[in-house]
C-alpha cells in the first residue's frame, strides 16, 4: 500500500464540517473519499488533521490516505481537481512513509478569525469574515488574548462534554492585527478543543465592546467551568491556515 499526504484547501460554506457524518454526505471528508474510491476502485479512507465546525474553511488542511492504486501522483491530482467540486481543491500531492499520520503526527495548528469592522459588510467576503461595525478595542483585546498563551486547562473554552480526555492544552502564541478595517486574530497551538476558536473569539469581542474585562479571561482559566450561554464566534470568519510536522 502507499501512503499519500494532500493539502486542501475549502470553503465550508456549504459543508457540515470536515468529518463524514452517519446522516449526512455534505461533509468535505466525504466528497474526497467518494472520489478517491471511485478511481481506486475499492473503499479509500482519509485521515484528516482537523475535525473543523459547520461552515469553517481551510487554506492549507491536511490529510492522509492508502491506496494501492498504480497510478502516478500527477494523475491524481489531476483527478481530484477533475472530480472534485469546485469549492474543494486538492493542491498538492505526496507520497510519505508508512508512518506519516495526518492527524497523530501534528505538532501545531493554526488558525485565523477574520473579522470585518467597516460600517458596512462588504457583499464579496461576507462569506468569509465575520461583520460587526461596534467599535472595538483592540488594546483591550491583545491583553486577553496575551493571558491565553502557554500551557493551561481549557475546560472553559470547549462545549466538549465532560469525560475522561485531557482539556490540557498549549497556545503558542495569539496575535491580532487590522488593516483597513479587517482585523485578524491568528492563534497557534499543539492542539484545539471541540470550539475552541470560536469561544475564545467570541469572548475577545465581548472584552473589544467592553461587555467583558481582559482579567476575566484568566477568572475563566482559573475555574475551569463552562460559562453558561458564552458567547461562539460564528464560524465563517474562521480558517484553518496551517498545520506543522
Amino acid at each position: 500500500m502507499r501512503n499519500f499526504k494532500i493539502v486542501i484547501q475549502y470553503d465550508g460554506s456549504r459543508y457540515k464540517g470536515w468529518q463524514i457524518q452517519k446522516d449526512n454526505d455534505l461533509t468535505v471528508q466525504g466528497k474526497i473519499k467518494a472520489v478517491l474510491t471511485k478511481m481506486a476502485e475499492k473503499q479509500v479512507e482519509v485521515i484528516g488533521c482537523d475535525r473543523t465546525d459547520v461552515g469553517v474553511h481551510a487554506q492549507e488542511y491536511i490529510a492522509s490516505f492508502h491506496t494501492d492504486c498504480g497510478l502516478s501522483q500527477d494523475i491524481i491530482l489531476e483527478y481530484l481537481y477533475e472530480f472534485l467540486p469546485e469549492d474543494i481543491v486538492v493542491k498538492s500531492i505526496e507520497e510519505v512513509e508508512e508512518r506519516f499520520h495526518a492527524r497523530y503526527n501534528v505538532k501545531s495548528k493554526t488558525y485565523v478569525y477574520t473579522i470585518d469592522n467597516n460600517p458596512f459588510r462588504n457583499v464579496f467576503n461576507r462569506k468569509y469574515t465575520y461583520h460587526t461595525n461596534d467599535q472595538l478595542d483592540i488594546s483591550e483585546m491583545k491583553k486577553a488574548a496575551e493571558l491565553l498563551v502557554g500551557t493551561h486547562d481549557f475546560q472553559s473554552f470547549t462545549t466538549l462534554k465532560a469525560n475522561n480526555k485531557s482539556t490540557v492544552r498549549t497556545i503558542n502564541y495569539m496575535d491580532i492585527s487590522t488593516n483597513d478595517g479587517i482585523i485578524k486574530i491568528e492563534m497557534n497551538a499543539n492542539d484545539f478543543l471541540w470550539h475552541m476558536p470560536r469561544i475564545i473569539v467570541g469572548i475577545l469581542l465581548e472584552v473589544g465592546v467592553g461587555r467583558s474585562k481582559a482579567v476575566n479571561m484568566q477568572k475563566m482559566l482559573e475555574e475551569q467551568q463552562k460559562p453558561e450561554n458564552g458567547p461562539i464566534a460564528k464560524a465563517k470568519g474562521l480558517c484553518l491556515t496551517s498545520v506543522r510536522y
